[in-house]
């Protein structure tokens, strides 16, 4: 199935650019973790705020604080798409980098992917399959 591309723009032949599903489950997950709540104005609790921790300054307690956000963020918002096993955060300079292994239910299929949030980021995920 094609869902729209995230963040939204044209394809090469002018119209909305789509993609496959284990992509567009990506792009879910990116959306929960870098939307801060009140950033959408017809749902201002959707998010978890993340982008915020990128300047704080790093500790264990901030770190175990920040896993517990995203994961209770993830299962809130997309339980009903994903089953996440494990989240870590790393936040270096100006760099935030959140690591998801989680399972789709649609196909038990298991992902490990590397979600950043930097100034310079490219697409803002890395991706690959985890066997």
């Amino acid at each position: 199935m094609n869902h729209l591309d995230f963040p939204y723009h044209l394809d090469g032949r002018g119209r909305s650019a789509t993609t496959g599903d284990d992509d567009h489950v990506r792009n879910l997950i990116h959306q929960v973790l870098f939307t801060s709540p009140g950033e959408r104005v017809n749902r201002p609790d959707f998010g978890c705020g993340i982008k915020q921790l990128v300047f704080m300054p790093n500790s264990d307690a901030l770190a175990t604080s920040t896993r517990a956000l995203v994961h209770g963020a993830l299962q809130y918002w997309l339980a009903n798409v994903i089953q996440v096993e494990s989240v870590t955060v790393e936040a270096a300079d100006a760099r935030l980098t959140v690591r998801v292994v989680y399972v789709r239910r649609t196909t038990g299929q298991r992902y490990a992917e590397a979600f950043i949030h930097a100034q310079y980021s490219h697409d803002g995920h890395s991706h690959e399959p985890f066997a």
